[in-house]
Formats: structure tokens, C-alpha cells, sequence
């Protein structure tokens, strides 16, 4: 069976202990529910991005912690450059 673990990082990759012990997780699902989960918890303890292995072997990242402000998007019409029909 597979095993799923994270590798938690600064921002110029140097690795850091976790703030929340993480387990070894038997399925990629499980393991990106838990970091779902806890990313505030491993951000606020130090981790600035995770790196995901599956038996030893990179999967994807590194991926940041830090979520970007979201920004609302924009109805068709909202932008002063559309010209918007107006039934007069």
C-alpha cells in the first residue's frame, strides 16, 4: 500500500518541523483533506509551503500555504469599459 506524507518548507525551500504532526496517509485524497484541514495551523507555525511524496517520490509542490486574497469576479456589464444596453 502506498504511503502519502507531506514535507512541510519555508519559502526558500529549507525544511521545517510541523506545528500539527502529520500521519502517513494510505490515499492522496485523505492526505490533501488533512492539509485542507490544517493549513492555517502549519502556516501559522512556520510552514510557508508542503511538498507532496508518495513512497518517497515528489508528487506535486511545492504548493504555498498562503492563500491569496480572492477577489470577487466581475458580472458581465460590471466593467465601465462594456457598454450595457439599456432599455429607455
Amino acid at each position: 500500500m502506498a504511503a502519502w506524507t507531506w514535507r512541510f518548507e519555508k519559502a526558500d525551500g529549507a525544511e521545517v518541523e510541523p506545528a500539527v504532526v502529520p500521519e502517513e496517509f494510505t490515499t492522496q485524497g485523505d492526505a490533501e483533506s488533512w492539509i485542507g484541514e490544517y493549513f492555517k495551523e502549519l502556516r501559522e507555525g512556520g510552514a510557508d509551503q508542503v511538498r507532496l511524496f508518495e513512497d518517497g517520490t515528489q508528487i506535486y509542490g511545492p504548493m504555498s500555504l498562503h492563500a491569496e486574497e480572492a477577489q470577487p469576479a466581475e458580472e458581465p456589464g460590471d466593467s465601465p469599459e462594456e457598454p450595457q444596453d439599456s432599455a429607455e
